[in-house]
This record gives C-alpha cells, sequence and structure tokens, in this order.
C-alpha cells in the first residue's frame, strides 16, 4: 500500500485557501462602492490569511534575491485582476519611492516592514514633472500586521528594511496585476511609469 503524498496533499489545501480568500476579495470588490471601504473590509481577511501562511506558502515564494527585494506571484487574476504577491526583503532592500495606481492591503509574516510616506504639495497630480515631494509619517509593520492603500490620487511611499534589521517576509494583494508603478524622483521633481518584473 502506497503512502499519501502529504506534500501534495498540503499543497493542495494551501491553494484551496488562496483561492477561498481571493474568491472573497472578489465579492468584496463587487460589493463596495468606495474603495476605502473595500481595503477595509479586506483587511480583516488578509489578517486571518497571515495567520495560514504557512499552510500555504511555498520555497518558491520564499526566495531571495540578493541584488533587490523579491516580488513572487502567489496568484494573478486573468484579465488584469486582483493579485497577490510574497515579497522577500534583505536588509538594506527597499523599493524606489512609488506608487500603485491602484487600492492595495499589505500584511507582514515575518520581520518588521518599514514604510516611509510622502505627500505631494504641488497640486497638479495628472503631471510627471514639477513634482512636489513632502515627507510624511513612517508606519512599523510588525507579524501580523495589516496595511491599506487607496489612491487618493496617488499612495506614494517608500517601503523596505534597514541594514541592521532582519529579513522580512511580506503579504501584497493588489487590485490590478503589479506588473508596472510610477517612480519618483524628488529632487528632479518627476515621475516615470516602469514595468516591474515577478517570479512565478
Amino acid at each position: 500500500m502506497m503512502a499519501p503524498d502529504t506534500h501534495a496533499g498540503a499543497a493542495r489545501a494551501g491553494g484551496a485557501l488562496v483561492e477561498s480568500f481571493i474568491d472573497e476579495c472578489r465579492r468584496a470588490e463587487r460589493q463596495s462602492t468606495e474603495l476605502a471601504d473595500l481595503v477595509l473590509s479586506i483587511a480583516g481577511r488578509m489578517r486571518g490569511l497571515l495567520a495560514e501562511a504557512p499552510r500555504f506558502l511555498t520555497p518558491a515564494h520564499r526566495r531571495a534575491d540578493p541584488a533587490h527585494y523579491a516580488r513572487n506571484a502567489v496568484h494573478i487574476s486573468p484579465g488584469n485582476g486582483i493579485s497577490l504577491f510574497a515579497l522577500v526583503w534583505q536588509p538594506g532592500q527597499w523599493t524606489p519611492v512609488h506608487d500603485h495606481g491602484t487600492w492595495g492591503v499589505v500584511g507582514v509574516v515575518e520581520g518588521v516592514l518599514q514604510e516611509r510616506n510622502y505627500s505631494r504639495t504641488d497640486g497638479h497630480h495628472g503631471r510627471a514633472s514639477g513634482i512636489e515631494l513632502r515627507r510624511g509619517g513612517i508606519t512599523l509593520l510588525a507579524p501580523g500586521s495589516v496595511s491599506t492603500f487607496v489612491p487618493n490620487p496617488d499612495h506614494i511611499h517608500v517601503t523596505g528594511v534597514p541594514d541592521d534589521a532582519p529579513p522580512v517576509l511580506s503579504l501584497h494583494l493588489y487590485g490590478r496585476e503589479m506588473n508596472s508603478f510610477n517612480i519618483y524622483d524628488a529632487d528632479a521633481g518627476t515621475r516615470r511609469l516602469i514595468q516591474v518584473a515577478y517570479e512565478v
């Protein structure tokens, strides 16, 4: 008699967890008329997903990159729909100053993720030049913490891990396939859209 494939069973159970979470997020998206209400309704669901992370995160989701923070796809919906990523941050790895162009919900599995916020003060949000940014507050996201954002019209920030901090594993849910975003040059007062890759 063959022993059951426990790894395959665990993978199926983990996949079902993620699919159930994504389905709940899609339902919330259909029922919400305001993005602030949408991310509010998903925040609690993300906390629940964090608690289940050991059941669905695979070694591929935990891949790190010595050159920059790693973006490992957990779920990509067809047609530029909801996407979920596991991001792995080594000490000293940061995003550029950026926005997402969509709503998002972020939860931390391991480590402490730092978010440094910016406000755009030039009053011309549609322009890609003449941008004036002012530094804002800092949020420290510990394991189990959840943060949300909506474009209002932009949510501009830098995220990462200081040089002297332990690595971080975080989950990032977005309202679209996150394969591009705007990055900002605060000194030049400009922003530009870049394409970003991820591992599947």
